[in-house]
């Protein structure tokens, strides 16, 4: 797993490289502050799709859907257990209606 930047690292290291002379390459900018250039260059793509310049799902909302994900999971399983809870209850209620008549 890529160990993590903080916040503000990224967002520097972007702003540099957006602000970068005209022939520095981002190859040079990612040696400079130690991260690969592949690594700058997701940095810049989910910059732009924060600023909305690029489609893509900003980080607020993937954050939002992964917590949505997992909500709907938890009530899948609360609905599971609740179905299961119902058919044992009215196959009891028809074994006791059944050998009470």
């Amino acid at each position: 797993m890529p160990k993590p930047y903080p916040r503000e690292f990224r967002e520097d290291v972007v702003r540099v490289a957006r602000g970068r002379d005209a022939g520095v390459p981002l190859r040079k900018i990612a040696a400079d502050f130690g991260i690969s250039e592949t690594c700058l260059q997701n940095w810049m793509r989910q910059d732009d799709v924060e600023a909305g310049v690029k489609p893509g799902v900003t980080k607020t909302e993937a954050d939002e859907l992964r917590e949505l994900r997992k909500r709907n999971r938890l009530l899948e399983q609360e609905n599971e257990v609740l179905r299961k809870a119902a058919a044992y209850l009215s196959q009891a209620n028809l074994r006791l209606g059944g050998s009470s008549k």
